[in-house]
């Protein structure tokens, strides 16, 4: 068979939009290590069989709501981490940067009488400045990524324990908005049911409008049957999600706000040039800069942008706590949102990912953390499972990688 017939082949293939069409397709991406979410979701699926046959607890409506209101503020944090490591770069303060920053508020708000606006404000402009420090030792000096959050991780861990003084902690009012939001704020049932409906509308109409695109510009597309069935199996599984959780209190508002903050990163990594530039970067710097992306400004944006998320899941995780204290953003904090990234599929070496990365890996391990509290075990096991998990993880993307580059020499 000659070149091009077998060119010819492969885009018949390719453009065989068929459910046999489609499953040649994806089998032909899980040879090339284009494995998406699914070793993810396989995690998930076996974490939930284990841990519900040992506690039946594990998967009631009542578990899975506080579960989900634990893992938002981490979540969020993580959200940052993925934006550092799409440039291949990464950030160990992130922790260090959430404690300082839910400190900031909660000293200029209880102890100087500030309105707690005004003082978010203040914390994420601070931390703003501090991912713009972080770019700039990396673009002007040349000072390695890990190097110089390395650094800010002590330096302001030192700088938190400085401002929250001899007493160590300020407990924030439990009737100011940062608690209540964080504790005792949940949607309406009724609501919960439209915002369930709101996504699969939404996924069906950027698929129709993508599918649209490039029936313009004659490249195979998804057909409307095909996006409809999928916005119709969305649908079911998320008002079922909502139904469930409306057995005991619902869905926070918290966890409404995490997942925002998840499309909304999404919509900006996959659907902007800011996003697209991202990727370019982190595939090849070289390459990236020689097609005219101003890769400096792609480094500040980054490692801005991670800062700012830090202390928006720093002050969540105050308001969760009602306190600012000197564990605030210690302990596994730091590792538990670097590993969320990469478990959910997040590449270490810069160049592949997405904001879905970070809320699957914090579930996971947030599931991890629940089940074992549930079973009464000791905090070892969870660092323990962590680790393997997120080795686990590493390996996958490593062999992914192998894999792909095979594939690009063959």
């Amino acid at each position: 068979m000659s070149t091009l017939q077998l060119d010819r082949s492969d885009e018949r293939l390719s453009h065989d939009l068929t459910p046999a069409g489609r499953a040649r397709a994806a089998l032909r991406n899980i040879r090339s290590g284009d494995l998406g979410p699914l070793p993810v979701i396989v995690g998930l699926v076996i974490i939930a069989v284990i841990f519900q046959s040992l506690n039946p607890v594990f998967l009631s409506s009542g578990n899975l709501v506080n579960l989900m209101l634990d893992s938002a503020a981490v979540g969020v944090i993580s959200l940052g981490i993925v934006c550092v490591l799409l440039v291949g770069e990464i950030d160990l303060s992130v922790g260090s940067v959430s404690g300082f920053t839910a400190a900031v508020v909660a000293v200029l708000f209880v102890r100087h009488d500030w309105n707690w606006v005004l003082a978010v404000v203040v914390a994420l402009g601070i931390a703003t400045l501090i991912g713009l420090t972080y770019g700039l030792a990396l673009t002007r000096f040349g000072m390695p990524s890990f190097v110089a959050s390395l650094a800010g991780l002590l330096a302001f861990l030192g700088l938190q324990l400085a401002i929250l003084g001899d007493q160590g902690s300020v407990n924030l009012p439990f009737d100011s908005f940062l608690v209540t939001f964080a504790q005792v704020s949940f949607v309406p049932p009724w609501l919960a049911y439209v915002l369930a409906a709101l996504a699969p509308a939404g996924m069906l109409a950027a698929g129709y409008e993508t599918s649209s695109r490039r029936r313009r510009a004659n490249l195979s597309a998804t057909s409307v049957r095909v996006l409809v069935v999928r916005a119709v199996a969305l649908l079911v599984g998320l008002e079922f999600v909502a139904w469930y959780l409306n057995r005991e209190r619902g869905i926070g508002w918290m966890v409404v706000f995490f997942v925002a903050l998840v499309v909304i990163l999404n919509y900006g990594i996959t659907r902007t040039g800011w996003g697209r530039s991202l990727l370019a970067v982190g595939g090849n710097v070289e390459a990236a800069r020689r097609s005219g992306i101003g890769v400096r400004r792609i480094y500040l944006s980054a490692f801005a942008v991670c800062s700012f998320l830090a202390a928006l899941g720093g002050i969540l995780a105050a308001g969760r706590l009602a306190s600012a204290n000197l564990s605030s953003g210690t302990g596994d904090v730091n590792l538990n949102a670097i590993a969320a990234a990469v478990i959910g599929g997040t590449s270490l070496f810069g160049g592949r990912g997405s904001a879905w990365s970070a809320l699957l890996g914090t579930v996971v391990i947030a599931a991890i953390a629940n089940g074992l509290t549930l079973l009464n075990l000791d905090s070892s096991y969870r660092f323990v499972i962590t680790g393997l998990v997120l080795a686990v993880a590493v390996a996958i993307d490593s062999l992914a990688r192998r894999s792909r580059a095979s594939h690009g020499r063959a």
